[in-house]
């Protein structure tokens, strides 16, 4: 939905990434009432983007104020590292210049007079998922974004798993390649450096001139799709990237199945299917057999962060 909505509870949720923001309206069922997506213009810097944030809540919570509805808060996941209950973002990479120490929770309450509850982008879609998109089938599972970077979360009774200082979920950086590429986060061989939508598009550069028209995700794919040789090669060895970092994940945790989310999740099948043949590959035997893990896409597509960020403020 995306239009006129009369009366009852309401939370603001907004989803905010290296590249756009999503916001939107949610009510007490997780249905999106009005929705929209700007520039993250990162490049300004931490203080231009709280300012951009606070004016996209404001604009939101006078359009609900004025069909007569309750605002119960504004939930932001954000990339970084978040201490939740602080409402601080404790970490970021250069994806978000100047982010690092943002006093979100408390600056953005003071600016547009709402409570404000602050969480890991990653953990927001997985709570989404877990209140009304594909991890409601599951009471433990992962969720996995693959955007600008690589976020995750653990999902334990439903609930995003945050760790001791809330920073639970750094999927993107852990090691899959000691001494391999560089990570913008400082290190080596971190597994946002091959699963991202930034590495992937990095691999396609480093194909050259057999590359000149795979300049998108998009392309990408649909090359792949109709037999493009170069282009089959590069999403098999993408495909093994991703597996072999879930592989890893499920044996730390044992869940029951895997939220594979982010921009390039919009691929569905042709992007899941490789992963799962060579997730299987990787998987260490259990009683003489690989574990029953899925791997889904998520159901509540590019909404999952905005719901998910909404949902602090209801009870499932």
């Amino acid at each position: 939905m995306n239009g006129i909505y009369e009366g009852g509870e309401v939370a603001i949720g907004l989803d905010l990434g290296g590249t756009n923001i999503k916001a939107g309206i949610v009510n007490g069922e997780g249905e999106v009432l009005r929705r929209i997506s700007l520039p993250t213009q990162a490049y300004q810097g931490g203080e231009a983007l709280l300012q951009r944030v606070a004016g996209i809540v404001r604009m939101l919570a006078d359009e609900a104020d004025a069909q007569g509805s309750l605002i119960r808060g504004v939930g932001i996941g954000t990339a970084g590292q978040v201490d939740s209950a602080r409402g601080v973002v404790a970490g970021a990479t250069a994806n978000l210049p100047g982010w690092a120490g943002m006093e979100l929770g408390n600056r953005l309450a003071l600016l547009t007079g709402l409570p404000v509850s602050v969480d890991n982008d990653a953990n927001a879609m997985a709570f989404g998922e877990a209140w009304v998109g594909a991890g409601r089938q599951w009471r433990n599972f992962i969720c996995v974004t693959l955007g600008t970077g690589v976020g995750g979360c653990f999902v334990i009774n439903r609930r995003p798993y945050r760790g001791r200082n809330g920073y639970a979920g750094e999927i993107g950086h852990h090691v899959i390649a000691d001494r391999g590429r560089p990570c913008n986060c400082g290190r080596l061989g971190c597994y946002e450096q091959y699963a991202s939508v930034t590495a992937l598009m990095g691999m396609a550069r480093d194909l050259g001139s057999a590359a000149d028209e795979l300049d998108s995700p998009e392309a990408l794919f649909a090359a792949a799709a109709k037999g493009h040789g170069p282009a089959l090669e590069l999403l098999r060895e993408y495909a093994r990237n991703i597996a072999v970092g879930l592989a890893n994940l499920v044996h730390l945790f044992d869940p029951e199945g895997i939220v594979v989310g982010g921009a390039v999740s919009k691929q569905g099948d042709l992007l899941l299917t490789p992963v799962r043949r060579e997730f299987a590959g990787f998987l260490l035997p259990v009683f003489g057999q690989a574990p029953k893990v899925d791997i889904v896409a998520p159901q509540l597509g590019n909404d999952g962060g905005v719901i998910g960020a909404a949902a602090a403020f209801f009870d499932f």
